[in-house]
């Protein structure tokens, strides 16, 4: 394989993103569950722990992820894990485990039926 047909390895390592949705309708949605408040705890988490920058880590924000029975939802990509998390102690475990450690937590995955 040459340098032209090479894969390219992607700039960020993993990225999460938090639904942060609000809905005006009185719907269930994530920024009615804590979501902006979770970003921030994740963003600034992983930003003391060394994890963000170019080859690491990207916290962000989303609009509607369209699986708001679950929420509050967060999605890890590359690995396409979504996740709902209840409170900092679920947030800290995707942080070592999933993000830092790459390996995934299998007790907070959202089951792949739940939509909206």
């Amino acid at each position: 394989m040459n340098d032209a047909t090479a894969p390219q390895a992607s700039y960020y390592q993993r990225h999460i993103f938090f639904c942060i949705n609000q809905r005006d309708n009185g719907q269930e949605c994530c920024a009615g569950q804590g979501a902006q408040q979770a970003f921030d705890y994740c963003k600034s988490q992983a930003k003391a722990m060394g994890l963000l920058g170019p080859g690491q880590v990207r916290v962000n924000k989303a609009g509607c992820l369209d699986r708001c029975a679950g929420g509050p939802i967060a999605v890890v990509y590359p690995e396409a894990v979504w996740y709902t998390y209840v409170d900092q102690a679920d947030l800290d475990e995707i942080l070592t485990s999933h993000l830092r450690d790459g390996v995934v937590v299998e007790r907070l995955r959202t089951p792949p039926t739940v939509g909206r």
